[in-house]
């Protein structure tokens, strides 16, 4: 088995497309994550138990709570934007802390048998993942 050395510029350019994709997984995990968080703070119980069955089963004051919280990490997400020496270890706290979220939601999901819901946090977890693994460095 051979193994390649890349050029100075090869390896640049594979540096900048990994860092382009993590940007793009981090921006994608913050929209989402404040659309979400938005929708648990604004709208109503009635709603939420219906869009989502689990607010029927915990009280609005944890729902509201669980949308500051993703919100508050989304915003964390995207902290290296402005200083990425103090928003780095912000990104990796938001990124394990949504990691936590994400695996509690999809048993959660699962186990109320919601397909779509259930994939969701699937998805969001196989990008979350390689943002905390791969920003470490």
């Amino acid at each position: 088995m051979t193994t390649t050395t890349l050029t100075p510029h090869q390896a640049r350019a594979r540096a900048d497309y990994l860092n382009i994709a993590l940007w793009t997984f981090q921006g994608w995990i913050a929209m989402f994550f404040l659309a979400a968080g938005y929708a648990k703070l604004s709208e109503p119980m009635e709603n939420l138990i219906v869009l989502m069955q689990w607010p029927a089963l915990v009280g609005e004051t944890f729902v509201r709570g669980v949308g500051v919280a993703e919100m508050a990490l989304a915003v964390m997400m995207l902290a290296p934007l402005i200083s990425w020496r103090f928003g780095r270890p912000l990104l990796l706290t938001a990124a394990a802390g949504l990691l936590v979220l994400e695996t509690i939601a999809l048993g959660v999901h699962a186990f109320s048998l919601d397909l779509g819901l259930s994939l969701t946090n699937v998805f969001l977890i196989a990008i979350t993942a390689p943002v905390l693994w791969l920003r470490r460095r």
